[in-house]
C-alpha cells in the first residue's frame, strides 16, 4: 500500500432523494431506524471486511480491499462510501475513492487523489442473507445519486469481471475496454458512468 501523503476531504452531508434517511449525525432518534443509508465510519470497518471476505474469498480467494485498506479509505474519504443498514446492522456497502486519470491503473487500487474528479468504486458487496433481493442495484443507484451531490465528482469508474458487465450497464455504466489492472490471475473490464447523464435521467424520470 502506498504511503503517499494525502489529505482527507471534508465529509459532506449525505444528499439523497426525498425519503432517503439523513446520516445518523443529522437524525434525532432514540431507536434504530428500520432501514437507513449513511456514509461508513472506521467503526464499520470490521463489519465491512466480514461481508467482503465471505463474498469474495469464497469465490476467487482474493478480496478487493483488506482490512487495513478499508480503514485507509474510510479515514481519507468516508464521504465516498455508502452503507445500507437494517436495524443498525450493515447489510450492504460501497467503498470508493477519488482518481485523477482517464483510466484505472495498478496504483488506483490503493490511492486516493483529492484533486481528482472521478470516483473509483473499489467494492460493492451484500451480506449473504440479503442477496438475490435487488439490494445491490438499489444501493448502487443511491450511491450514484449521492456522488451527484458532490460537485467535484463528475463520473464514476469501476472494474469488474465480464460476467458482471450487464449488471452495471443496467445502472448507467458503459464498458470502455479491458482494464490495465490485474489482481493475481484475474483480469477485468473497465466501466464508466457520467454523473451528469445520471442527473439528466433523474430529472426526466419523474423521480
Amino acid at each position: 500500500m502506498s504511503t503517499q501523503s494525502v489529505h482527507p476531504l471534508k465529509p459532506e452531508a449525505l444528499r439523497l432523494l426525498p425519503g432517503i434517511p439523513e446520516s445518523p449525525g443529522c437524525q434525532r432518534r432514540h431507536t434504530l431506524p428500520a432501514s437507513e443509508f449513511r456514509c461508513l465510519t472506521l467503526e464499520d470497518a470490521v463489519s465491512v471486511f466480514e461481508i467482503e471476505r465471505e463474498a469474495f474469498i469464497s469465490v476467487s480467494g482474493l478480496c478487493p480491499l483488506y482490512l487495513d485498506e478499508i480503514r485507509h479509505f474510510l479515514t481519507l474519504c468516508p464521504e465516498l462510501s455508502l452503507g445500507w443498514f437494517e436495524e443498525g446492522r450493515l447489510v450492504a456497502f460501497i467503498i470508493g475513492s477519488l482518481w485523477d486519470k482517464e483510466r484505472l491503473t495498478q496504483e488506483s487500487l490503493t490511492l486516493h487523489r483529492p484533486g481528482g474528479h472521478t470516483a473509483h468504486l473499489h467494492v460493492l458487496a451484500v451480506h449473504r442473507t440479503f442477496r438475490q433481493q435487488g439490494r445491490g442495484s438499489v444501493l448502487l443507484w443511491r450511491y450514484l445519486h449521492h456522488l451527484g451531490g458532490q460537485p467535484a465528482v463528475r463520473r464514476a469508474v469501476l472494474m469488474c469481471e465480464d460476467a458482471l458487465v450487464p449488471f452495471y450497464e443496467k445502472l448507467g455504466f458503459h464498458a470502455v475496454g479491458p482494464c490495465d489492472v490485474t489482481v493475481g490471475p484475474l483480469t477485468f473490464m473497465e466501466l464508466q458512468c457520467s454523473l451528469r447523464a445520471q442527473a439528466f435521467l433523474r430529472r426526466n424520470s419523474g423521480c
